[in-house]
């Protein structure tokens, strides 16, 4: 069995096929995450590759950050898989939870993986910060321009209009028409 991930959906799971690919895992049996974080635990292409594996087999991914991005997710992972009788491979190597020096290694890899996913964090954060004081991130944009808020408004406080005649005729749901009503109020 082998499981790739990737976090968007801009990326391409080709490489990571590719190496498991050359690993000795047949195609069918690579299990895909795709547009979905590490550190998300809920991860449907995962759960099927666990569900997946039997005792003696053994779960191929190629590197460790592909499986988890906490320390603490992928020990209980590799815990889980151990305590079933299932091996972990990461790229080549196969992960010996009872050798010191394997675990150590897995606890270095996890650590670099964690600590990656926090950086990414920390620059998106920061290049966010800066977007927004030079004015360039305004969050999300009304769906009406002022022109229609200002006519939905007073569409609506004529009374002769509900919320759904009003979402329907400018084409909007219903929580805009509300959220654009609490915005004209404001």
């Amino acid at each position: 069995m082998g499981y790739v991930r990737c976090s968007t959906d801009k990326q391409d799971l080709a490489a990571q096929r590719t190496a498991l690919e050359s690993l000795g895992v047949t195609p069918e049996r690579i299990y895909t995450d795709h547009g979905l974080s590490g550190t998300n635990r809920a991860r449907p292409g995962l759960d099927n590759a666990l569900a997946a594996v039997r005792a003696g087999d053994t779960l191929v991914v190629p590197k460790l950050d592909r499986l988890a991005r906490s320390v603490p997710d992928a020990r209980a992972i590799a815990d889980e898989l151990l305590r079933r009788g299932v091996r972990l491979q990461l790229g080549s190597s196969i992960h010996d939870p009872y050798d010191p020096i394997g675990r150590l290694f897995f606890n270095i890899l996890a650590t670099f993986a964690e600590f990656e996913a926090d950086l990414i964090r920390m620059r998106t954060r920061e290049g966010m910060a800066m977007a927004r004081a030079k004015g360039r991130l305004r969050g999300k944009q009304p769906k009406l321009s002022d022109r229609q808020q200002k006519e939905l408004r007073r569409m609506h406080d004529s009374g002769d209009y509900s919320i759904s005649d009003l979402a329907e005729l400018f084409s909007v749901s219903r929580p805009t028409v509300y959220r654009t009503l609490q915005r004209q109020l404001g």
